[in-house]
């Protein structure tokens, strides 16, 4: 049977339109993610991720020169699995994640993911294949530090304090509490530096990318373990550079040794796993074989059967009808305040402006006092929300009030009761005002945003109130009178929480 003419006159362009019906419709589905995308990579404060970011174009830059990606726009989609499954399941996955948890870092990882996956159903599988490396290198631009330090960072620190505090004790030392090596620990150690802490690990994974990149090494099983075994040496030399700071700086007292010594012991311990890492690399991960890749050794063409674009554009098609931007999460009813008698606190009614800047990110009860406590003044922010998405730093607001944050440091006002002090005022100028802020449940309380999060992602969440203490003046955060105020509001804070719960 003979093709029409018609047919045959628009054979030709099929194919691209085709792939552009797909484009189109892959755009549409991830269209949540640009704004996040646009604020990453073009705002002031992400400079460390945009720099990761054009190392990463140039080494695809370079992979492009070499012709090691041969792109074929008018070719119909072949049907390859990895490519097909990394696409559709990471175009699924991000559904769920837009859908569940709407965390933007999240989302535009899977994005990234399963633009790859797409890209490989018009690429050579062997191109595919060595282009993962530099792929990966390009989704680890995104800034994964802050969430690994909210989302892996509190329970390491939780376990690296616990294995610290029973060390010391098994060599005679006291037994520290968790909670007060985990203010020591974060008081004397710069929360910027990529060596310290759980962020080491978004500083190492780009190493150990941007080497396997250079190297030329298979991503692959054993790729994998090698990985996670450098991960492993990350956690362990911060483990290490936790026991001395605290075994130097609390159990002997020597704060400012302490202090000198955080820097270079998380740099040392940095080098040392990185460079046991590009060793574990070297030693057990194969070399890529570039014969595989030219064209006289490929392997026989991968099929492009017709019924495949058909299935994308449905498949693609049912998930955009799918998702849901995530529900308003209900609004937490406002707390009875049973203040002590010793307060003298009057309610301070927000403007409808502050309400609304405030409620941005969600529904949220606030209520705001002025207060007199021994003679000490202020106001009183008390946020209630079961939702973490809408309860953000202090920090924030008072940056949008024209404060500058000129020293933040974490604080106990009594065993099991973690705060964090603030000292403010405006740039160029001493400071001006003193404050403090905690976040707590009925059965929790915590300076960490990330027990807040972990807390949300239980299966029954509850409500947990922010309390922001803002003196009219610098004072002495330690004082008996300002601690025993910051004891007084958790314990008012107890009373409201605890009489939510009840049936």
């Amino acid at each position: 049977m003979k093709s029409s003419p018609l047919a045959l006159q628009f054979s030709p362009w099929l194919p691209l339109a085709t792939n552009g019906a797909i484009l189109a419709l892959w755009l549409w589905l991830f269209y949540p993610v640009y704004s996040y995308l646009a604020t990453i990579f073009t705002r002031q404060e992400f400079r460390t991720n945009q720099v990761v970011l054009l190392a990463a174009l140039a080494l695809v830059a370079m992979q492009v020169r070499r012709g090691e990606f041969r792109f074929h726009p008018g070719a119909m989609p072949q049907l390859y699995p990895p490519a097909l499954a990394l696409a559709l399941g990471g175009a699924a996955a991000f559904v769920l994640a837009e859908r569940y948890l709407e965390i933007n870092t999240l989302s535009a990882t899977l994005f990234g993911l399963a633009s790859y996956g797409l890209l490989g159903l018009w690429l050579r599988p062997a191109y595919w294949r060595q282009g993962l490396p530099a792929a990966l290198l390009l989704i680890g631009a995104l800034p994964f530090g802050e969430h690994m330090e909210t989302f892996i960072g509190y329970p390491v620190r939780l376990v690296s304090a616990r294995i610290v505090s029973d060390g010391l004790a098994a060599l005679g030392a006291p037994n520290y509490g968790v909670e007060t090596i985990l203010v020591f620990e974060n008081g004397i150690s710069q929360v910027d530096n990529p060596c310290s802490g759980v962020k080491s690990l978004w500083t190492g994974g780009l190493f150990f990318l941007a080497a396997t990149w250079i190297e030329r090494r298979r991503v692959d099983a054993r790729w994998l373990l090698c990985a996670l075994a450098f991960a492993a040496l990350l956690l362990a030399a911060n483990l290490v550079r936790v026991a001395i700071l605290v075994g130097v700086g609390q159990a002997l007292g020597w704060r400012l040794l302490a202090e000198m010594l955080h820097l270079p012991l998380g740099v040392i311990g940095f080098v040392a796993a990185c460079a046991a890492g590009l060793g574990l690399l070297r030693k057990f991960c194969h070399p890529l074989d570039f014969t595989a890749s030219q064209p006289a050794n490929d392997p026989p063409p991968v099929a492009r059967p017709a019924w495949l674009a058909p299935v994308i554009g449905l498949a693609l098609v049912g998930l955009g009808l799918l998702s849901a931007p995530l529900p308003d999460p209900a609004k937490a009813a406002p707390l009875e305040w049973s203040f002590s008698p010793e307060l003298q606190a009057q309610e301070w009614p927000l403007a409808p402006k502050e309400l609304a800047w405030i409620q941005s990110d969600g529904p949220i009860t606030a209520q705001r006092y002025r207060f007199n406590w021994r003679g000490l003044q202020g106001s009183l922010l008390l946020i209630t929300s079961q939702d973490w998405h809408t309860q953000h730093r202090p920090e924030r607001c008072f940056t949008v009030y024209g404060l500058e944050v000129q020293e933040s440091m974490p604080a106990l006002a009594d065993a099991g009761f973690p705060l964090r002090l603030l000292t403010l005022g405006v740039p160029g100028h001493a400071a001006l005002y003193t404050a403090a802020y905690w976040l707590q449940s009925a059965d929790q309380v915590t300076a960490d945003y990330a027990a807040r999060i972990w807390d949300d992602l239980t299966p029954q969440s509850q409500p947990w109130v922010l309390v922001t203490v803002l003196f009219d003046q610098t004072v002495d955060p330690h004082s008996a009178d300002a601690l025993a105020l910051y004891q007084s509001l958790r314990q008012s804070a107890q009373r409201g929480l605890s009489a939510d719960r009840l049936p």
